[in-house]
């Protein structure tokens, strides 16, 4: 195992840990944990072997660990203004508990169990005392523990603000070093060479997602050798992009727009890799979609990614399964608007949305018969 794939292993681990039913101070500071881990994957991958494999999980590294650092600081919020408004709401009766803890100092003791009546007022005073010593002692208890777990809340936000800081421009770098990685690469297999001009009127002469996807046959040279990918198995394809699905194949948007794809919400700037081992068919923007790229993993079977605001390699080429094919667009947010992100607030933190179709043969199918979505 060479030292880069150890540390994403320690990572992977910690990630496992910070999911199993850990309170919101521990699981931002578990967040934490991971994104000061992949710092250490960005100075690693820089001298490993297969850079663009290297940097590829480091961008995902960032990723993971700024989604769970933006969860953690969520849960620590929502938890924070719970506790303050609990301790607010009985604030007449905390200040009655501390008025009797002033009278039950302990030096007072044997004044205080003096009873006017006698000795057996002094008896009766000391079994009703005795009766309410441990709830007094239990509300001391759970006063305490609430005022020691606000002081732990606190100094988690205050801590997180150069984490975060870090982690975002850690995400930002690793992604300009791998698009600088892959636009330099020269090592995948070239199937064919792109007719331009074909492909050029391939497109002025198409104007739907449909025609174009059933004329791209024609921009391929007749001598171009059948693609020997590996058998594909359906179900198992995992999603380009890390979010959450929006819309299924046949439901409508908000316009009334029914497509064959699915509509996968994500976050700025995400990472997009290949489902399977491809051959490029086309990259580019193309009608109403944005960026496209066309990908075949097997003959006559095409994915067309669309939406992106960058996309990586050459038509022709072949790649392997979970190469990075682009980046979503958007802005990361700035470090104060994550940090005072509330459960409301969040929701709108999968800004992006990826276009997904996949084609068998001359038409698409529902994207749910080969990919695991769920």
């Amino acid at each position: 195992m060479t030292r880069f794939a150890a540390l994403a292993l320690i990572l992977w681990s910690g990630a496992a840990m910070a999911q199993s039913g850990t309170t919101p101070a521990e699981a931002a500071l578990a967040a934490k944990d991971r994104l000061l881990s992949a710092t250490i994957l960005l100075d690693t991958a820089e001298g490993s072997e297969d850079q663009i494999a290297a940097l590829t999980e480091t961008v995902r590294a960032y990723e993971d660990g700024l989604v769970a650092m933006r969860d953690g600081l969520r849960r620590v919020a929502i938890r924070r203004a719970a506790l303050e408004a609990e301790l607010a709401a009985k604030g007449d009766e905390v200040e009655q508990l501390l008025g009797v803890l002033m009278v039950m100092d302990p030096q007072e003791a044997p004044l205080l169990l003096l009873h006017p009546s006698g000795a057996l007022g002094t008896a009766r005073a000391g079994m009703i005392l005795s009766e309410v010593t441990p709830a007094i002692q239990s509300q001391v208890t759970e006063l305490r523990d609430q005022l020691l777990e606000l002081a732990e809340l606190q100094a988690v936000q205050d801590s997180a603000s150069d984490v975060l800081a870090q982690g975002l421009d850690g995400a930002q770098q690793a992604r300009a070093r791998l698009s600088k990685a892959v636009s330099e690469r020269t090592d995948l297999p070239q199937r064919f060479f792109e007719d331009e001009t074909a492909v050029a009127t391939l497109l002025k002469s198409t104007d739907t997602l449909d025609a174009f996807a059933s004329g791209l046959g024609q921009t391929v040279p007749d001598n171009v050798a059948p693609d020997g990918a590996p058998v594909l198995v359906k179900g198992t394809l995992p999603l380009p992009v890390q979010g959450e699905i929006l819309r299924r194949s046949g439901e409508a948007d908000a316009a009334g727009i029914v497509r064959p794809g699915i509509v996968i919400a994500t976050r700025p700037r995400a990472l997009v890799t290949a489902p399977a081992t491809s051959t490029i068919r086309f990259r580019g923007p193309l009608l109403d979609y944005g960026n496209v790229i066309v990908l075949e993993p097997a003959a006559d079977l095409l994915i067309v990614v669309a939406g992106l605001a960058e996309v990586f390699g050459d038509a022709g080429q072949v790649i392997p399964a979970g190469t990075p094919v682009g980046l979503m667009g958007g802005e990361q947010p700035p470090v104060d608007a994550i940090l005072t992100e509330s459960a409301q607030t969040s929701i709108g933190a999968q800004s992006e949305t990826l276009y997904l179709e996949i084609r068998d043969g001359q038409g698409p199918v529902d994207p749910a018969d080969w990919f695991a979505l769920d």
